[in-house]
């Protein structure tokens, strides 16, 4: 079965709390190369059948209007088994 992969990150001109915790965390345990950490979500959706554009279609609307807010981040990639959409 396919599985279709949302991920969402936060809006890239918003702080991103976790991630600036997870920066200094790691500058102190010594990993001070990284300069920014962002944090998002992802989500897993395992579909039943063939993976059609109308399937990517209705992901699309539920990460639009469910899994993501529009006012703090942004619906970054929706791939099919590792494959960019």
């Amino acid at each position: 079965m396919p599985t279709i992969v949302v991920d969402v990150m936060p809006k890239a001109e918003l702080l991103d709390p976790q991630g600036k915790a997870t920066t200094g965390a790691l500058a102190r345990l010594g990993h001070g190369k990284f300069e920014n950490v962002r944090i998002g979500k992802r989500f897993e959706f395992t579909v039943e059948g063939e993976v059609t554009e109308e399937v990517l279609a209705e992901v699309r609307q539920v990460a639009d209007e469910i899994l993501s807010n529009s006012v703090i981040e942004d619906v970054v990639a929706i791939s099919v088994d590792g494959e960019a959409r």
